[in-house]
């Protein structure tokens, strides 16, 4: 960065075109007597007259760069200082057989809930800056899929890889999930440790209760905002049959009492999410709700440059000078 401290000084310079016009047009203004001018109209103009109009010009860009220099010219560098505090978030998503339900829809078409899913999760991820984020996904088991990382491109990865039934798919072990979640933060850390679970089910596996997970996550100052996901009552199942591919529509098992009783002891909160719009909403929110502090401190450092414009005005001056008393000499 370039600035002058005191710029008003720079008004000084308007004054510098009428003394250099005053300059040249007086530059044969010398007199000397003679008996008769006979002799002088015989003589040739010299050269050092043509040359004594550059002694003006000298003079005029000696004064430009002192005033140059008044008008104190610095440069800066400017250095910016950001900290952040950071948002812990552990992704927390189903895998179980019920998540194949194709009753949300993506461009208009029936979709299962987990392509769904994957799709709104993704676009969260990608909406956040200086978060370790990590996820855990759970059906009859629960296991981490990606452990806490500042590396997006990864994480965005192993969301793409999972799948339905890949930590078993015949029941959902929401407590194991919680836990498993608790242990990758407790240790951490950060100016929030949160906990987004999302799942359609009830829990039916696994040796921890999803209230005894939720007391260890309020000890450690963990915050779960728990998701419904899916229809109210029967959704539609696309299942193999004698004649093909069929539909089939079974009952809506979702334990909302559990998710909200997890959401409130953690201080937390409970969404349902019946349809793509309401669970893209939703993951909005706590977006908004949980945002990465960051402070930003600016500095600015400036060098005295007016050394620059100093040295040559003299130098230009004293040249001036010697010219004028020597080579260019004018007789009074």
């Amino acid at each position: 960065m370039f600035r002058f401290e005191d710029p008003w000084l720079l008004t000084l310079l308007i004054s510098i075109p009428p003394m250099l016009y005053y300059g040249l047009k007086n530059l044969g203004s010398g007199r000397i007597r003679f008996s008769s001018l006979a002799v002088i109209g015989r003589l040739k103009r010299p050269v050092t007259l043509m040359l004594r109009k550059g002694l003006v010009i000298l003079r005029c860009l000696a004064l430009a760069l002192f005033i140059l220099a008044l008008a104190r010219p610095q440069s800066g560098i400017k250095s910016t200082e950001v900290s952040t505090e950071g948002v812990d978030i552990v992704l927390c998503l189903d895998t179980s057989g019920s998540m194949q339900a194709l009753d949300f829809k993506e461009q208009g078409k029936h979709t299962d809930r987990l392509s769904v899913v994957k799709r709104v999760v993704s676009d969260f991820i990608k909406g956040r800056k200086n978060d370790r984020i990590g996820m855990v996904v759970f059906g009859q088991e629960a296991f981490t899929q990606c452990p806490q990382t500042l590396d997006y491109g990864v994480l965005l990865s192993l969301l793409d890889s999972v799948e339905i039934g890949m930590a078993g798919g015949d029941s959902t072990a929401i407590g194991s999930a919680v836990g498993i979640c608790v242990k990758r933060l407790k240790d951490l850390e950060s100016k929030s440790k949160v906990v987004i679970l999302l799942t359609d089910g009830r829990n039916n596996s696994g040796s921890l209760s999803p209230s005894t997970a939720a007391d260890i996550a309020k000890t450690y100052n963990i915050k779960i905002y728990t998701i419904g996901a899916g229809t109210e009552g029967e959704a539609p199942f696309l299942v193999d049959s004698f004649f093909g591919k069929q539909y089939v529509y079974q009952k809506v098992d979702l334990d909302e009492d559990t998710l909200r009783e997890i959401a409130a002891k953690t201080g937390g909160k409970y969404f349902r999410a019946t349809n793509t719009k309401a669970l893209e909403d939703i993951y909005k929110q706590i977006d908004a709700m949980e945002k990465t502090e960051v402070k930003i401190k600016e500095y600015m450092e400036y060098n005295e440059l007016f050394i620059y414009f100093l040295i040559p005005g003299l130098c230009l001056l004293l040249l001036e000078v010697l010219l004028a008393n020597t080579r260019l000499r004018k007789i009074p």
